[in-house]
């Protein structure tokens, strides 16, 4: 039996204490991990605040681990003892459904979230996982901001590969943040020309630091409206309810709005503009081993960082609190 010290809030909207538990027997397929660093994600603050409802306490948190493999169950072919490992919002598939058997283990009908009810996640110094779901880090990769990069970084290079965005495509980025941040950098990479639509004047220079060919004003109507038909993809990463018609009329016909950002509102659309110029809506949500694999390799080839703010595990309510505020530039990772 091997006793995990991990950061436990005791019951929603607390501050994490200090928390002990005792992993069970290894069983054929898991992997534990020495967490050296993971990543602060709002959905940590989510599930600590019981947001959904859905949270069991004590709750430990943390979905963007990095670290090392020290030990392995008799199954386990892919990575060894030693290795550099990052595991992020799944810790288990069934391989059995379709899904799975497709490549699809993100759509996995038994999938088992890093931080699901009653399971414990990575803000601690050992984490558990199983399978394929714990993936080797390339060795130019740089573990120590790496952790972000198992869920915002997957979660806009999914519609890459899923969507087929073409290196000759004119996209948008929709929100410069923890996740827009990585898409104006994985646009610029992938061959596209890339423009940031941005509500606020004082990113400009950093978003075209980060990728992009173009800024514009997303609050400013008649900038938007200067830039109708412009598109072949807009990819939101916003949480906030906009003018989605005003958005639509930028896509070029046969375009494609994609949402990456979690609204709170459900959101307003003329269905007539989609159907004359054929557009399409879609969405999605991290991504395969396969593909987090593909985006790490692609990350180490083209030099895409997160850009990070780091904080001793110790200091982990000090970066709940920074997460809080909203000021946060661009992920949190806690280090040990």
């Amino acid at each position: 039996m091997r006793t995990v010290k991990a950061y436990a809030a005791p019951k929603a909207g607390s501050e994490l204490e200090p928390f002990e538990y005792e992993l069970g027997p290894l069983g054929s397929n898991d992997i534990d991990i020495k967490v050296e660093h993971c990543g602060l994600c709002h959905t940590d603050l989510s599930l600590r605040d019981n947001v959904w409802g859905a949270t069991l306490f004590p709750f430990v948190g943390g979905h963007e681990a990095t670290g090392r493999v020290i030990d392995i169950g008799s199954e386990v072919t892919h990575v060894k003892i030693g290795d550099r490992v990052g595991l992020g919002g799944h810790s288990h598939y069934c391989m059995t459904c379709r899904q799975c058997l497709d490549g699809d283990h993100n759509l996995c009908e038994s999938v088992q979230s890093t931080v699901s009810p009653g399971r414990h996640g990575a803000f601690a110094d050992i984490v558990r996982a199983t399978g394929v779901s714990v993936i080797r880090l390339p060795d130019d990769l740089d573990a120590a901001d790496a952790g972000p990069l198992f869920c915002a970084g997957i979660t806009v290079f999914n519609p890459f590969v899923k969507f087929g965005i073409r290196p000759t495509d004119r996209i948008a980025v929709l929100g410069i943040g923890g996740l827009g941040h990585l898409a104006l950098q994985f646009g610029k990479a992938w061959g596209c020309h890339v423009t940031a639509l941005s509500s606020s004047s004082s990113k400009t220079e950093e978003a075209m630091a980060l990728g992009a060919h173009a800024v514009i004003n997303s609050r400013d109507p008649e900038a938007l409206a200067e830039a109708a038909g412009s598109f072949d993809v807009i990819l939101s990463t916003v949480d906030v309810a906009l003018d989605w018609n005003q958005i639509i009329a930028m896509l070029k016909p046969k375009g494609r709005l994609h949402f990456l950002g979690v609204q709170a509102v459900p959101a307003e659309l003329q269905l007539m503009p989609l159907m004359f110029s054929q557009l399409s809506l879609s969405s999605s949500l991290v991504g395969s081993p396969h593909t987090v694999a593909d985006m790490l390799e692609f990350c180490a080839r083209h030099d895409i960082r997160v850009v990070t703010e780091h904080f001793p595990f110790d200091r982990i309510n000090e970066a709940f609190a920074h997460l809080e505020s909203g000021e946060a530039r661009y992920r949190i990772v806690l280090d040990h």
